[in-house]
This record gives C-alpha cells, sequence and structure tokens, in this order.
C-alpha cells in the first residue's frame, strides 16, 4: 500500500515539472514577444483632469496674483501665450508656465477691485504624454463680493470672403463712447477659435458694445491703421434664461434605462456676427528714389499713388514731349519714364527739377520739389566675353560658308509676344506683348483670316492698346464656335520706339465647340438693388464677374469644372467690393457665398435659386472652399492615423471643461 502511493507520487512529479517546463517556456516565449509588441498598450485619450486650485473655483475677495491649478497627472501647455486669455485684459504679459502637475499663472498687473477674473485657457492644456487637450477649461474668481457669471458668444468671420478668423481678439466696453475703441483697453475679453468662435465669460449685467480686433501692437484697443478689426452697430446686453434638456442612461446599446429633465442656465446672446476688415491707410505719400536702371528709361517711386501726375522740368535737357509714361499695373505709385529723343538718352546724367504732391505734417497733400541727377552707367564688357562674342561670330561665319550661304550681318528685330492658344475659348482675345513701347502699328500688314474649305478669309478685328499695360496690345474678333483661325503679321508691321521692328508672325489656333461649354444661371433673392456675383473656381479665386440684372446672374460659355459663387451688395455702385472705416460708422460691404460648390459638366446647363438670406453668414461658405479648417479636425485626423500606425481601435475623448 505504501508503495503504491510513493509511485503515485513519482508519477505526480514528473507531471508537475513537464508542466513547470511549459510554463516556463512559454514565460520565455511572451518576454521575448513582448519586447518588440507593435500595438505598445491601450492608446490614452483621456484629457488631464482638474483637481483643485488657489484661489479656489469661484472665490471671492482674492488678493492674491498667483494662481496654481492642480491635475491628476502630468501636463504640458501649448501656446499659453496664443491660446490663454485673461478677463480683464492683461497690459503686462502673465507669466503662465507648467510644471509637473500644475499650472501657475503670475499677474503682473495690479488686481482691479471689485472685478471678476476669468482665465480662459481653450485647448492650451494637455496630458504630457499623448497631448489630449483639456478642451474649454477655464477658471474664475473675483476681487469684490460678488461673481459676474453672464457670457456672449458668437462668431468672427473675415468680411470679404467669410473666412473664420482665428486668434482674433474679442471684446467689451460698457463706456459707450465711439473713442472708447481707440483709446482704452476692453473691459473683457475672449479669443476666436479655429472656426471663428469666440465666448466672453464673467460678464456683468449692463449695456456693452463689442468689437473685434487683431491686436498687432498688444495694447488691447485699435491705435494703427494696420489692424484688422470688427464693430458691431447693435449694443449688446447680456441674458439668461432657464432652458431644459432630457438626459437619458441607457442598460445598453438598445435599451433606455431612465430619461430625466435637467435644468440649466443659458446665456444670451450667443450669435454675434462680427465682420471684420482692414482699413484703407491713409495716404503718407513721399518720394523715394529715382533710378536710371536702362539707357532709355528711368523710373521713379513713391509710397503712394496719387491722382495728378509729378510735373518735371529738364534743367541740362528740354522735357517738353520728351517721354512716354508708365504706370505698371495703372497704379501711380512707380512711374518709368521712356525717352523718346535719342539725344537726351546717350546723355549720361539727366538732371531733373520735380514737382510732386506730397503728405505735410498736417496730413494734408502739399507741393514740393527736389532736384535730381539721374545717372546711367554703362556696363563695360570683359575681354573674356568679348572674346566669346567674337568665337560665336566666327562659327556662324563657318557654318554659313559650309552651307553656302551669305554672310550677312543677323537682323536685330522687335521682340515681341503672342498669345494666341492653339484652342481659344470663344469669349477671350489675342494679345501682343513688347518690351519696349510701340511708336506705330500698320493694322493693315496684321491679318486675321478663318478657314472656310480650303480657303482662308480675311475677317474684321479691333485693336487696341491695353487700358492698364502701355506696352500690351489686345486683338479682338467675333470668333465662330468650333472653327480654325490664323493670326498672320507682316515683317515691319509694328515699328518700336527705338526703330526696331517685328518679324513676321503667323499663328493658327481653332475656337472651341460649344459643346465643349457649359452655362450656369442663379436666380437671386434678397440681394440689394446694385449687386453682382463672382464666380470662383474651387479655390476661392475669381474666374468671371457679372452685375445682377433682375434678379439673375448669368455665366456662360464655362469649362467643365468645380464652381462656387459670391455675391456682393455694392453699396456705392463701383462695381468692386469695399471696405470699411470705424471713424465713419461705415461696415464693410456686404458678401453672401452660395452655399454649394458646383460641379459643372460640359454641354450642360445649371439653373439655381439662390434666396442670399436664407442661411447664416457662418453657414453659408461651402467647407472645402474654405482656407481655414477646424483645428478639431485636423487634431481628429492625426488621432487616427497614430491609432493605424498603432494597430489600435479605441475610440477618442473630447475632454472635459471646468467653470462656475
Amino acid at each position: 500500500m505504501r508503495q503504491n502511493r510513493l509511485h503515485i507520487d513519482d508519477k505526480q512529479l514528473r507531471l508537475l515539472r513537464r508542466l513547470a517546463g511549459v510554463a516556463l517556456t512559454l514565460i520565455i516565449l511572451y518576454s521575448c514577444a513582448s519586447v518588440g509588441r507593435i500595438e505598445g498598450g491601450p492608446y490614452d485619450e483621456t484629457p488631464p483632469v482638474f483637481l483643485k486650485g488657489t484661489p479656489a473655483p469661484g472665490a471671492l475677495h482674492a488678493t492674491k496674483k498667483k494662481i496654481v491649478l492642480e491635475f491628476d497627472e502630468y501636463i504640458k501647455l501649448d501656446k499659453p501665450s496664443e491660446k490663454v486669455v485673461i478677463s480683464p485684459p492683461q497690459i503686462q504679459q502673465p507669466e503662465i508656465k507648467g510644471s509637473g502637475k500644475k499650472v501657475v499663472i503670475t499677474l503682473q498687473d495690479t488686481l482691479k477691485a471689485n472685478s471678476t477674473y476669468t482665465i480662459d485657457f481653450g485647448d492650451a492644456i494637455q496630458d504630457n504624454n499623448e497631448g489630449n487637450p483639456l478642451e474649454n477649461f477655464f477658471y474664475t474668481f473675483s476681487t469684490g463680493n460678488r461673481l459676474d457669471t453672464m457670457a456672449v458668444a458668437g462668431t468672427v468671420l473675415n468680411a470679404m470672403n467669410l473666412e473664420p478668423m482665428k486668434g482674433m481678439l474679442v471684446g467689451l466696453h460698457s463706456n459707450l463712447a465711439d473713442s472708447a475703441f481707440t483709446t482704452t483697453p476692453f473691459d473683457r475679453v475672449g479669443r476666436t477659435d479655429s472656426r471663428g468662435h469666440f465666448s466672453i465669460r464673467g460678464v456683468a449685467p449692463g449695456s456693452y458694445h463689442i468689437y473685434a480686433l487683431q491686436d498687432a501692437d498688444q495694447n488691447v484697443f485699435f491705435s494703427q491703421p494696420s489692424e484688422v478689426i470688427a464693430f458691431n452697430d447693435s449694443l449688446i446686453i447680456p441674458s439668461m434664461e432657464e432652458r431644459e434638456r432630457m438626459d437619458t442612461t441607457w442598460i445598453d446599446s438598445l435599451t433606455v434605462d431612465t430619461i430625466v429633465r435637467r435644468r440649466y442656465t443659458y446665456f444670451l446672446p450667443d450669435n454675434i456676427l462680427l465682420r471684420c476688415f482692414k482699413e484703407i491707410p491713409p495716404y503718407n505719400r513721399r518720394f523715394f528714389k529715382g533710378e536710371r536702371p536702362t539707357q532709355k528709361s528711368f523710373s521713379l517711386y513713391f509710397s503712394a499713388p496719387t491722382d495728378t501726375l509729378p510735373a518735371l522740368e529738364g534743367l541740362n535737357f528740354d522735357a517738353k514731349d520728351a517721354f512716354l509714361i508708365e504706370t505698371p499695373t495703372g497704379r501711380r505709385d512707380t512711374l518709368t519714364y521712356w525717352i523718346r529723343d535719342s539725344l537726351i538718352y546717350k546723355m549720361d546724367t539727366l538732371q531733373v527739377r520735380l514737382t510732386y504732391y506730397y503728405t505735410d505734417t498736417l496730413q494734408e497733400l502739399s507741393l514740393r520739389s527736389d532736384t535730381l541727377k539721374l545717372l546711367f552707367k554703362q556696363r563695360v564688357k570683359s575681354e573674356k566675353e568679348l572674346a566669346k562674342e567674337r568665337k560665336e561670330k566666327e562659327k556662324e561665319r563657318e557654318r554659313r560658308k559650309k552651307k553656302g550661304e551669305a554672310d550677312v550681318e543677323e537682323i536685330q528685330f522687335l521682340p515681341m509676344e503672342v498669345y494666341a492658344p492653339s484652342s481659344l475659348d470663344i469669349f477671350d482675345y489675342l494679345t501682343l506683348s513688347f518690351q519696349e513701347p510701340v511708336a506705330r502699328i500698320d493694322t493693315a500688314a496684321i491679318h486675321i483670316r478663318q478657314k472656310v474649305d480650303t480657303l482662308w478669309n480675311d475677317i474684321p478685328f479691333d485693336l487696341e492698346r491695353d487700358s492698364l499695360e502701355l506696352k500690351q496690345y489686345n486683338l479682338y474678333a467675333d470668333w465662330e464656335a468650333g472653327e480654325s483661325y490664323s493670326i498672320e503679321i507682316d515683317s515691319t508691321a509694328i515699328h518700336g520706339l527705338y526703330g526696331l521692328f517685328t518679324n513676321k508672325v503667323k499663328r493658327e489656333f481653332k475656337a472651341k465647340q460649344v459643346e465643349e461649354y457649359g452655362q450656369i444661371f442663379f436666380n437671386v433673392n434678397g440681394a440689394d438693388s446694385i449687386a453682382f456675383v463672382e464666380l470662383l473656381d474651387a479655390s476661392d479665386k475669381v474666374v468671371r464677374t457679372v452685375p445682377v440684372t433682375e434678379g439673375r446672374a448669368d455665366f456662360y460659355y464655362l469649362s467643365p469644372g468645380k464652381y462656387g459663387a459670391r455675391l456682393i451688395n455694392d453699396t456705392n455702385g463701383n462695381g468692386v467690393w469695399d471696405t470699411g472705416k470705424y471713424s465713419e460708422h461705415l461696415q464693410p460691404e456686404k458678401v453672401c457665398y452660395y452655399p454649394q460648390v458646383l460641379e459643372l459638366k460640359a454641354n450642360f446647363d445649371l439653373t439655381q435659386d439662390w434666396n442670399v438670406n436664407l442661411n447664416a453668414p457662418d453657414k453659408q461658405k461651402p467647407d472645402e472652399m474654405k482656407k481655414q479648417k477646424p483645428d478639431d479636425e485636423k487634431k481628429k485626423k492625426e488621432r487616427e492615423q497614430r491609432n493605424r500606425n498603432r494597430n489600435g481601435s479605441s475610440s477618442g475623448n473630447s475632454g472635459r471643461g471646468y467653470s462656475y
């Protein structure tokens, strides 16, 4: 009996040894495998949790300028100087630091008596490892015996293109004088996020004016013409109301446990719209310099344009009818003078007296005269360059000699660029561009011909100098869809100002077929009596502009593609969008976007009804046309990419806010 028990014990012992060996092998294999694990563990998507602060949240009679906030994990701060907004606004920049599990804010300004202080962090507070932001976190306390708790909210858009404006300072003034915006810091402030949204918290009951400001000099009021601003014509009166919502708890994904009615406080107004703009700065006109880069021309540079050209008197030559004046792109801040007479342009130095309008100390335009010396320094070619030219000419003579060609000097022609694409839009025109002014054109030596069967027949055309470019000429004709054409210019047809003439030119091209185009017709409702519509490409660039006539804006002969549309209520009827001016209480002209991107196919017509007031301005511009994309969408894509890289599939968490 005893031997039998020993025999069983031996068998058990051997079994235990085998099991121990298998377990040890599994442990070793698991350990080896764990070293290179791809997933790297579960992905943390939980933001930091606020624990406590000094002073306490919502504290009254606070006196210390040092605020300490504590969290449940190690944190870091993302761009605190940009994202953290403190009300009342601080003239001296506060010190904001993240240290371990704490955020420490040290205010430099003296605390204001009987004021509610709000520190709005936005999403600046993040956990140290994964960068999960604590969204919409703000902290508040009071130096008096009352905590102001009301709030106002809204959106700031670019007035011209309805783009959301990120990072704009939005402020309230209880001082209702117009001068407050230009002389005094805001009472309460907020900052716009990537969607242009803002909230201003800790607001006391009362009446306010609201403004937006791109604060270039950080003095918290409008002090520079270059600053982007917005203002609202109406008073802002904060209020609150009790609302009710339904909170639902679930047993599982299909079964409702309970539905509880909860009352909460809602703050108004929450839909303030501010359309921001930059004013046209006052012209501070002064003369910069004069230079003579070429022998045959010189340029004068001014800081701003004017409607009156300067008077120019030659001191060592006769300046009467001596020049052709070019104003690039139609502006009069840069003037180029092309010298007609060879006796004048061959002079090394031209002495002139320039009389022009400049802005004096009273910001008025006054006449002033300056004496200039315009020197042209002829560049002397080096011996190496001259030797290279001689060698190239010798090679050309040898080539002609071998081919039996006469040794004639090469003619230098007037350079001319011809715009005549092989496939021409039927509403387009041809362009002739030159490097110097044109003295004369023989239009009889220019031919536009249309191919009829096998013959080329001359057709009428108009040739006009471009209204903005002195050295460009446009050629217009009535093109017939699908027909073949040619432009032929005889030699010597066009002579330049300095004696050169053009070479012979021939280009063939074809007008596009009607079937290659589509049309878009808008039936417009709600526009002002004077308005125009700009057709846009998918990147928000203007393709074509037409006026709104009897409620219609029609676009013919469009190439297939994606299009948007923007309507401008043209208040002054000048055909362009005009900005605003705060001192005159002048808002920028109103802009409305068609809320969809239209995809136009060849040989199709699209007719669209467009009520310009149907959607709120911040809901009009299609998302795919916006250049300012929401940060949360970018972060979502980044998280999804990180999850794919880690082979994870955990769901995201948007974070939590903390408020009183």
